[in-house]
């Protein structure tokens, strides 16, 4: 008898729908898997049989062929033991198959019938709503995810025999809900405060600005000046994240298998710190079979790289498309899948090897060479990429010394909000999200300079050499600053700020 039912596999971060089909004919006993399945989809004959014969079902002595179509797509990881224990059950007649072909099934199943969570689901589950499928079927662990999804009954178990069961009698049992939304609303942000900051009024600044826009910084100080302290806190200064972000973030975080952790909904920004000794396809992803780095997996968040300067030039260089383009392809000769990877990208890095250099106490002990070598390592199209080139200095004895820390996340939080809005309202019949992705014809509209800017920024220019790109970073981030001020139109003293955040520039 044949039996055919539905999953789903992966393919970058979205999900193809797949068809599982169980014929049970005469012949030796034994199970063929075919349809271009992994190592993992091949186990699954022993773990399936296993798991029916302890859960008191009778596994067929007879040839099984399970089919997983399209052919041409590979199937891989441990999801299809589900649907395929199910195919087995309705073509054997040991379940109702009435419901097989209107749902979507997906699990692993332990050897004693338990059902075990798998990655990717809320992928899958919004590939199912999308296809028109009325409900889908997951292991009680994944349940909450899936319920995000509108749209789409979700039924959650534990074991096989509960599918069954719910196949044979689905009266006595009622779909899941979850409000992802509310989830979403009364999640408070518990991250670190900029209150613990003391001093560093001009970085305190740029992170605002860098907030409010979605402009990259990095910051430039000797050890200990509180680069890295600073970085960490861009998090909780930035805009909650919205429910349709929200899934964009979960989603990527469930195929890349870092969900459990974080519950059904990831409801705060992502702030991702790779090691220095990271590789270029740790960074944005990869794999024979791709999955999501770390610029993916700080996708509307933060990413940030402490020590810019200790890694390698190639792995930076991986940067400079996602940095444009908001998004990362990869491909393999059997496929090629997109990532995206719309972060803001925090950095900090020392003047120098030694990490003194300009400092007005520690003399800096680098010879001009070495300095030039150190700063070798960052290639002139990286570095026009980054908005703003932040000086951080060392403390002064009093600012150490003192009680009073400066003002807390909260009220910045507040103020970059209303500049959101403003650029939402700006460009809610177009594309752009916030300030930095803001393209020509953007500049041409909305950061028009009156006579006394413009001059103000070709002698800019001149003086700093700075690159076409460069010159659209600053207008960028000029624009940020009237918004922070309310201000419609670009005025002098905007993109005066906005020059002084040419650090390195000014350094070369």
């Amino acid at each position: 008898m044949l039996a055919r039912t539905w999953s789903a596999a992966l393919v970058g971060i979205d999900a193809v729908k797949v068809g599982v089909e169980v014929d049970i004919a005469g012949g030796l006993p034994g199970i063929v898997v075919v349809g271009l399945p992994d190592t993992a989809v091949q186990e699954s004959r022993e773990r399936v049989k296993a798991a029916l014969k302890n859960a008191g079902y009778a596994f067929p002595m007879r040839k099984i062929v399970i089919n997983l179509s399209p052919a041409d797509l590979r199937k891989e990881g441990p999801s299809f033991d589900l649907p395929i224990s199910m195919g087995i059950l309705a073509a054997s007649e040991q379940v109702n198959p009435q419901l097989l072909d209107s749902h979507l099934f997906l699990g692993e199943v332990s050897l004693d019938g338990s059902l075990r969570p798998v990655t990717g689901v809320l992928a899958i589950a919004a590939a199912a709503q999308k296809i028109g499928l009325p409900g889908i079927v997951v292991p009680e662990a994944n349940v909450r995810e899936a319920a995000v999804v509108k749209g789409l009954k979700v039924y959650g178990f534990a074991h096989v025999a509960h599918v069954a069961d719910f196949l044979n009698n689905p009266a006595n049992y009622s779909p899941v809900e979850f409000n992802g939304e509310q989830e979403l609303a009364r999640s408070p942000y518990t991250g670190l405060d900029l209150k613990d900051v003391k001093g560093q009024a001009q970085a305190r600044r740029a992170l605002e600005i860098a907030a409010a826009g979605g402009h990259n910084v990095i910051f430039v100080g000797p050890p200990g000046s509180g680069k890295t302290m600073l970085a960490r806190r861009l998090p909780s200064i930035l805009p909650p994240l919205s429910f349709d972000e929200a899934l964009e973030v979960t989603q990527i975080h469930s195929v890349a298998g870092m969900l459990r952790e974080k519950g059904a909904l990831v409801n705060e920004r992502p702030f991702r710190s790779p090691h220095h000794s990271a590789s270029g396809p740790s960074l944005v992803g990869g794999g024979s079979y791709p999955k999501p780095g770390e610029i993916s997996l700080a996708h509307r968040g933060v990413l940030f790289l402490d020590e810019l300067t200790e890694f390698k030039r190639d792995v930076l260089e991986f940067l400079r498309q996602p940095l444009e383009d908001g998004s990362v392809t990869i491909s393999r000769t059997r496929q090629s899948v997109s990532f995206p990877s719309q972060f803001t990208l925090v950095a900090s890095t020392n003047p120098c090897p030694c990490g003194y250099f300009g400092d007005t106490i520690q003399p800096c002990t680098c010879t001009p060479r070495q300095r030039e070598s150190y700063w070798a390592k960052l290639s002139g199209p990286l570095m026009d990429r980054i908005d703003l080139q932040v000086a951080v200095n060392r403390l002064k004895p009093q600012e150490i010394t003192r009680q009073f820390s400066g003002e807390g996340s909260a009220p910045i939080r507040e103020r970059v909000q209303i500049a959101r809005d403003r650029i939402q309202q700006r460009f809610k019949q177009d594309t752009p999200r916030c300030n930095a992705e803001m393209q020509s014809r953007h500049l041409r509209q909305w950061c028009a300079l009156d006579e006394t800017s413009t001059q103000l920024l070709e002698g800019a220019i001149r003086k700093l050499g700075l690159s076409a790109r460069a010159t659209d970073r600053i207008l960028k981030v000029s624009r940020t600053i009237a918004d922070l001020a309310e201000d419609e139109t670009l005025q002098s003293h905007h993109v005066a700020e906005a020059v002084q955040y040419r650090t390195i520039d000014r350094m070369q």
